[in-house]
């Protein structure tokens, strides 16, 4: 199994886009993970109705068997490394955006601590263009 974090922005596209392609290259299944804490009133990188809809009709288009969950009041890096410990994920697929120095000193970054803590392969990506 393939395990992507997706955000509803072009970092969780290209992660989608790449998690697909390795589960097709490893002929495994996809388990898409887009966690919100909910300590904001509205967080822009949960999906919305809509963008479920579009994730769904790309993934069956693909062909690969997936499952998406949406947990809400949870720590995404922990839901992400929770699903990572289970014996048939292979991979974690995440997007990664570009920190300026400051951002980099803070804490919380859910794709700094999946990278530094996942106990099997993680797979860190950029879109070509944001």
């Amino acid at each position: 199994m393939i395990v992507i974090g997706y955000t509803a922005d072009p970092f969780g596209h290209a992660a989608l886009e790449h998690g697909i392609s390795e589960a097709k290259l490893r002929q495994t299944d996809l388990l898409v993970i887009n966690a919100t804490s909910g300590e904001s009133y509205v967080d822009a990188r949960f999906a919305g109705q809509t963008e479920v809809g579009d994730v769904e009709a790309r993934l069956t288009e693909c062909g690969v068997a997936f499952e998406l969950r949406q947990p809400v009041g949870v720590d995404p890096a922990a839901e992400l490394l929770a699903a990572m410990n289970h014996d048939d994920a292979q991979l974690l697929v995440v997007g990664i955006r570009h920190r300026n120095p400051v951002g980099k000193l803070m804490l919380g970054s859910v794709a700094q601590k999946v990278i530094l803590e996942c106990p099997k392969p993680v797979l860190a990506v950029k879109p070509d263009e944001v």
